[in-house]
């Protein structure tokens, strides 16, 4: 079974040859990323903690990941 993320295509490759990523690209795409998982674009108060967390971490990821390729 094939998985279509119609997402992905609203969020931009940022592993590129000669152009290493920004910190803002990078938090950008974790920031849709998260927007899209949780179905929030801005989370209420109560669950504005978790939903800015989870950027972080995705974002910290991400890095990494960038990093390591």
């Amino acid at each position: 079974m094939r998985y279509y993320c119609s997402m992905c295509r609203s969020i931009k490759t940022l592993r590129r040859a000669g152009s290493p990523a920004t910190e803002d690209e990078i938090r950008a795409a974790a920031l849709q990323f998260v927007r899209k998982v949780s179905g929030y674009r801005q989370p209420s108060r109560a669950n504005a903690a978790a939903f800015d967390g989870a950027v972080d971490e995705i974002a910290v990821a991400s890095k990494r990941l960038l990093d390591a390729l």
